[in-house]
């Protein structure tokens, strides 16, 4: 599975940016997809992800600023950043994450077994 991921770069706060994520496989696969951010000097934490039947859940600093989303016609992956903070600066990772069936939005994005998951590069976005 290959993941590109494109959409970021530099916004001020309050800003919106939307990333993309092209998917070599299916986006309506029986797994799921996700957003993980990396910031400087810390591990990676997920952001929001959303199953195969379209239901998304997010991290809490997100929450009602970012939406989860997919085009199973165009295999893409997508994640709509309103409102944009400093701390939103990260590097934004793409995932196909394979031990993972259904989603609720009170799933907990921190309980996602990212063990065989499928990265992209990864898109830089920075917030001043």
């Amino acid at each position: 599975v290959q993941l590109v991921e494109s959409g970021g770069g530099s916004v001020q706060a309050g800003g919106s940016l939307r990333l993309s994520c092209a998917a070599s496989t299916r986006t309506n696969s029986a797994y799921c997809m996700a957003w993980f951010r990396q910031k400087p000097g810390q591990e990676r934490e997920g952001v929001a992800a959303i199953d195969r039947d379209g239901q998304a859940t997010y991290a809490d600093p997100v929450k009602r600023r970012f939406t989860i989303s997919k085009d199973n016609a165009k295999n893409t992956l997508y994640l709509q950043m309103n409102s944009l903070k400093p701390e939103d600066t990260a590097v934004y990772y793409c995932a196909h994450i394979l031990r993972c069936l259904f989603l609720t939005p009170s799933t907990d994005i921190r309980s996602l077994d990212v063990s065989s998951a499928n990265w992209g590069q990864g898109t830089q976005v920075t917030v001043s």
